[in-house]
């Protein structure tokens, strides 16, 4: 079964399920201990460290080993803003940024600090000079900006080198979550902190890496430690180390080959997902991204039950759809790059993705988002077409008439109704005429504009109704 899904958890590299049965037999002592078994685990752990931050760029001495990644960012953000609390409350991070480093922004918020949120293109990248301008317009002084190497959803790289030129001119220190990109290379630019996660190269699962550079001011988060630099407390889990580092080391030895072979099958699936399938929109940064992910999402198709077809035909992809979570809110990333959330799929291959699993799904996919549009009676494209040129309807009113206009009620409807609703009524207004959609499903804030956009119609605007919000659409020939 084909999986498609590094990017929230790669497969077990070889070389990790290696060094972990082999550290499980030397490495299980105290690392701290004088005696021989003490020093064989401090001896694995020291080689650990050692290729660990060689794969990252840093010291030894300034690497620690987390229990996640998740841990790494929340003990990164906590240290770096209790370490410069003299220096300013306020933080400023992108509004693309994994839930790990919003949360944690929320809780510093919460105790009474200030957050700045740096907005993004349509491809989801920070445009230069933006954090320059994030930390001029700050309320007050800056302690700490949090910027990710690459997106986890849509692929996107950030010009993190620029962002930290730009924040040591400031002397703000730069924070780097690195989970998705350390896999490819070392991080670029003078950066000050850098987070990363093991499962996410092919590690086990249970490790993160969190790099303090030397004179960044920082204090660890909660009671001291003797272990990891006071960083991490408790007992290090050895034997996972040991399979994290060997791994990353594989993972980068294997990088540049396999980050050809990927970028050619993800160029594939880019291209040929759009031509295969009408009403699709490809998202991220096409050139400047990771080599082995691809997001693109679906017009008139729920994500949920996308994703299980897929799954039936023996295919595990992810999603950012607000149709899959819990929350019932699109991602905050599609959210802030404006795109459509509708029947997401994100592909991230795994190294040694076979061609033939490529060509597969996407001799698949049309058929299943086929099938899902027909569940949800979404218009056929012939007719999805006729509505969207302005044929099907007569012409607007003459000066000095009323303006035609048509209430859907969508309220208590779930993505993607909304928006198939409007598809099979735009027809019945002249072109000039309104359509407005009463809906109470966050999701239509962002496909509601997108399907204007990808059916060439104008989005007025929206405003609140008595129940839920009133979003406006003009036909247009």
């Amino acid at each position: 079964m084909p999986y498609f899904d590094a990017a929230s958890s790669a497969p077990l590299h070889p070389v990790a399920r290696q060094a972990l049965l082999a550290a499980l037999d030397e490495g299980w002592a105290d690392p701290a201990r004088l005696y021989r078994e003490g020093r064989r685990a401090r001896l694995l752990l020291d080689a650990a460290r050692e290729a660990a931050a060689e794969a990252v760029g840093c010291r030894p001495d300034e690497l620690t080993f987390t229990p996640s990644g998740t841990r790494a960012l929340h003990d990164g953000i906590a240290g770096a803003l209790a370490g410069r609390r003299r220096a300013g409350r306020h933080l400023v991070v992108s509004a693309v940024e994994h839930s790990a480093v919003l949360h944690a922004a929320a809780a510093h918020q919460a105790g009474g600090g200030t957050v700045a949120e740096v907005p993004v293109d349509g491809a989801g990248r920070v445009a230069p000079g933006a954090y320059a301008a994030a930390l001029r317009d700050a309320p007050g002084p800056t302690a700490l900006a949090c910027l990710q190497s690459a997106n986890h959803e849509v692929g996107t790289r950030q010009p993190v080198a620029e962002a930290a030129q730009e924040c040591r001119a400031a002397d703000v220190p730069l924070l780097v979550d690195a989970a998705q990109s350390l896999a490819w290379g070392a991080v670029a630019g003078d950066w000050s902190l850098l987070t990363a996660s093991a499962h996410k190269w092919g590690g086990p699962p249970g490790v993160g890496l969190l790099a303090v550079r030397k004179g960044v001011r920082f204090a660890a988060h909660g009671p001291a430690d003797e272990r990891e630099s006071g960083r991490a407390p408790g007992f290090e889990n050895i034997p996972a180390v040991v399979a994290a580092a060997a791994s990353l080391r594989a993972v980068r030895e294997e990088a540049a080959a396999e980050a050809e072979r990927l970028r050619e099958l993800v160029d594939r699936i880019r291209a040929r997902v759009p031509r295969l399938i009408p009403d699709v929109e490809v998202v991220g940064d096409p050139e400047r991204r990771l080599p082995h992910l691809v997001t693109f999402s679906c017009l008139y198709v729920d994500g949920e039950t996308l994703l299980h077809e897929l799954d039936r035909a023996g295919f595990s992809v992810s999603s950012g759809s607000s149709c899959t979570s819990s929350t019932l809110t699109p991602s905050h990333v599609l959210r802030a790059m404006g795109v459509l959330s509708e029947g997401n799929v994100r592909v991230s291959l795994p190294l040694g993705t076979r061609e033939e699993d490529v060509e597969r799904f996407l001799a698949l996919l049309p058929d299943l988002v086929g099938r899902v549009r027909g569940q949800l009676g979404a218009p056929r494209p012939e007719e999805a077409a006729a509505a969207g040129s302005g044929v099907a309807g007569p012409a607007g009113p003459a000066g000095g008439g009323e303006e035609a206009e048509l209430v859907v009620d969508s309220l208590g409807k779930l993505c993607p109704i909304p928006v198939i609703e409007l598809a099979k009524v735009i027809g019945e207004v002249p072109v000039g005429g309104l359509v407005t959609v009463l809906a109470d499903d966050e999701a239509a804030r962002l496909d509601i504009p997108a399907w204007c956009a990808m059916r060439g119609h104008e989005y007025v605007g929206e405003r609140p109704a008595e129940r839920g919000t009133a979003y406006r659409v003009r036909r247009r020939a």
